[in-house]
């Protein structure tokens, strides 16, 4: 990532060369000779979070400026679904039987990317979480395409390197759980929910939270796969209770096929974020 603004002043990598050249003494070995942007150590205090949390916010969002990203497509999913030629090595009956959304993920992937590439790969690029499963075919069907895709890793304990189908120069990797949502939202212009775990419900009830309280504008919010949904999450329940209201379960569409996926983004009417929260009293006052 190179920096292109004119300056009279020496740039920060030609002073960080510089110091790694100098005569070894006791003073140059301590820590606190070191450049303080080139002292690993001292960004990663406790300090320092505001900065880090910053870095990361700054580094995929200038990156994706520069490749002239404008718009994107988030596949959420699980990581455990097998593709369907390895559908005999799932852990269960059920997650062999859930590879056709493997297939279906991968084939979105790749009409979403052709209908990109006719925007000079500027808009309604596929973004997923760069692993393995649903996310592996969303990255998948875009470069079968001939499409670029984005995958916003994150660093955990288990965790094996990136699928293969990332595009390399828009494969991040992030410490913080909440920059790298931010991140999967802040340009999507849809958002398409597969079978999954724990982190595919985070991340879908995080993203309905936001629509559902006004704080980002509808777009298409698509779950593949009715049943499975269905026997999830007691959507009916949620609304009887009144723990949510009706209007809300108009937040978000099922759909079954990739085709049925498409034709549904593309006859969304767009609507503005809400102005109040349908079933939401105003507070109490109290003395």
């Amino acid at each position: 990532m190179k920096d292109d603004r004119p300056s009279p002043f020496r740039d920060a990598h030609t002073d960080r060369t510089t110091a790694r050249e100098v005569p070894d003494t006791p003073q140059t070995r301590a820590p606190s000779y070191r450049l303080a942007f080139a002292d690993d150590d001292f960004l990663c205090r406790e300090e320092l979070r505001p900065v880090r949390l910053q870095l990361e916010l700054l580094k995929p969002q200038m990156l994706l400026d520069q490749r002239g990203v404008e718009s994107t497509v988030v596949l959420f999913g699980g990581a455990r679904i097998p593709a369907p030629e390895l559908r005999d090595t799932a852990r269960t009956p059920t997650l062999a039987g859930l590879s056709r959304y493997y297939e279906e993920a991968r084939e979105f992937a790749r009409l979403i990317t052709e209908m990109s590439l006719q925007r000079e790969g500027r808009e309604f690029v596929i973004c997923t979480g760069g692993g393995p499963g649903v996310m592996e075919a969303g990255n998948r069907g875009a470069a079968e395409a001939g499409g670029v895709s984005i995958g916003l890793n994150i660093v955990l304990p288990h965790e094996q390197a990136p699928n293969a189908h990332v595009t390399p120069d828009l494969c991040f990797n992030f410490h913080y759980f909440a920059i790298r949502k931010m991140h999967f939202l802040m340009r999507a212009r849809a958002i398409c929910v597969f079978p999954g775990g724990f982190g595919t419900l985070d991340e879908m009830f995080e993203s309905l939270t936001l629509i559902q309280t006004g704080r980002m504008e509808r777009v298409p919010f698509l779950l593949f796969g009715r049943e499975f949904w269905e026997r999830i999450v007691n959507w009916d329940g949620l609304a009887e209770a009144g723990t949510i209201s009706r209007e809300d379960l108009d937040l978000f569409r099922f759909v079954e096929t990739a085709a049925e996926a498409i034709e549904m983004i593309r006859t969304w009417q767009p609507a503005p974020p809400r102005e109040d929260i349908p079933g939401r009293t105003a507070p109490t006052d109290r003395p």
